[in-house]
């Protein structure tokens, strides 16, 4: 016999049904109302209103509200992160990052985002190359860097705005102008790395490298995490850019595949 949906096997019934809208937000790329979630769940109106309270208390979830709908929280994203940060992807990006560094004879590295930063996983040094602050474990404003330009573009706006309230400040590094010192910057920014198809910066982090970025997208189209590739800006002219990120671009496609089992 079918249980029916509003019959969960859990005896908790709702941390089941909680557990079932993060599913579902999850699983669109656009925010979603309250009635949408009542009728693809088959629950109370009441009860979903309930839960999302909770959720978007517990930063699981968030409240557009001009648009009166909901949308993953930075809570939901830093979880998939810390999945993302163990095992399976450090020990799968290693051996593609260091097929990319042969390949390309530049340093590589996977990072993850982790709240308003990033977090670097993996990273494979080329021989003869400028040394990086990019080691595994250190932790940078997403903003500044190209990796977590990259992964912020693959989100939609909702979940890049909250990562960002009022009044958050745009740090800089190395007493430079900021490239990006407000939301709205950030907004037009990533706007442009949709379009472009992968992030770049150029001295944010450190003066005179420049690094490239595409997101490693899982099976619903998610950003887990970011490959980039980091060079000497005298040694990256324009027309060495596509050949660049092309590689990097199939890097991250094959981590992709390999974490969550794409075909395609």
């Amino acid at each position: 016999m079918t249980r029916s949906p509003r019959t969960p096997s859990s005896k908790v019934p709702a941390a089941h049904n909680a557990l079932r809208i993060l599913t579902l937000l999850s699983s669109r790329h656009v925010p979603v109302s309250a009635a949408s979630i009542a009728a693809a769940l088959d629950l109370p109106r009441s009860t979903v209103y309930h839960l999302l309270a909770v959720l978007i208390e517990n930063g699981f979830a968030v409240h557009l509200a001009e648009e009166r709908k909901y949308g993953l929280g930075i809570s939901a994203f830093e979880l998939s992160s810390s999945y993302a940060r163990q095992a399976p992807l450090s020990r799968l990006g290693t051996p593609i990052l260091a097929s990319l560094v042969d390949t390309i004879g530049e340093s590589a590295h996977l990072a993850v985002l982790h709240g308003s930063d990033v977090v670097y996983v993996v990273e494979e040094r080329a021989k003869f190359r400028p040394a990086l602050v990019t080691e595994v474990g250190v932790r940078l404003p997403a903003h500044l860097t190209a990796s977590g330009r990259a992964i912020m573009s693959a989100m939609p706006p909702a979940q890049v705005r909250a990562l960002y309230p009022a009044g958050s400040t745009f740090v800089t590094r190395n007493d430079r102008l900021p490239t990006v010192s407000s939301y709205s910057e950030l907004k037009v920014m990533l706007n442009e790395v949709r379009q472009r198809g992968f992030a770049f910066e150029d001295g944010d982090v450190t003066p005179d490298l420049t690094t490239l970025a595409v997101p490693v997208r899982d099976h619903m189209r998610w950003p887990a995490a970011a490959v980039a590739v980091t060079v000497a800006s005298t040694d990256l002219p324009y027309e060495k850019q596509p050949a660049l990120v092309a590689a990097i671009s199939a890097a991250a496609d094959e981590l992709s595949r390999r974490i969550y089992g794409q075909t395609d």
